[in-house]
């Protein structure tokens, strides 16, 4: 049950529309990425976004000021424990100044009665800040 919610929960994203997504998360959601990630520096925001809205306001208005086009995930794997749900990925893309960015993404989601409660993001830090043109931070 947990994968399909999660599976669930990326196409939505893929709407970009900023109320559907907001639906998928509790309302004290938590989105965790790693502090000083080239992506919130950026665009200027957290790594850490808490509740619905701001996440969804991430996923829908943020997201696409930098990767502006072509954003392609390809699932490496669903992993599941309960209500855990450990995701694989490699995210394509072109950004906003025309250049290309690939990456790879492990995703942990908990669900707590059928939404997504928290989001744990790992991602390779030193090749987002590279491509991104964004100083490397440890």
């Amino acid at each position: 049950m947990s994968a399909e919610i999660v599976q669930q929960a990326w196409q939505t994203f893929r709407t970009r529309d900023p109320e559907r997504i907001a639906a998928v998360f509790t309302p004290d959601a938590e989105w965790l990425a790693p502090q000083g990630n080239a992506t919130a520096t950026t665009l200027g925001i957290s790594h850490h976004m808490v509740g619905g809205e701001q996440i969804a306001h991430f996923l829908a208005v943020d997201f696409p000021r930098l990767f502006a086009k072509d954003v392609e995930v390809t699932f490496r794997g669903f992993h599941v424990a309960g209500d855990v749900v450990v995701v694989e990925e490699t995210m394509t893309a072109t950004l906003a100044d025309g250049n290309p960015y690939r990456n790879d993404y492990c995703l942990v989601f908990e669900v707590h009665n059928g939404l997504i409660h928290r989001v744990r993001e790992y991602l390779d830090t030193a090749s987002g800040a590279r491509q991104l043109g964004v100083p490397v931070t440890t």
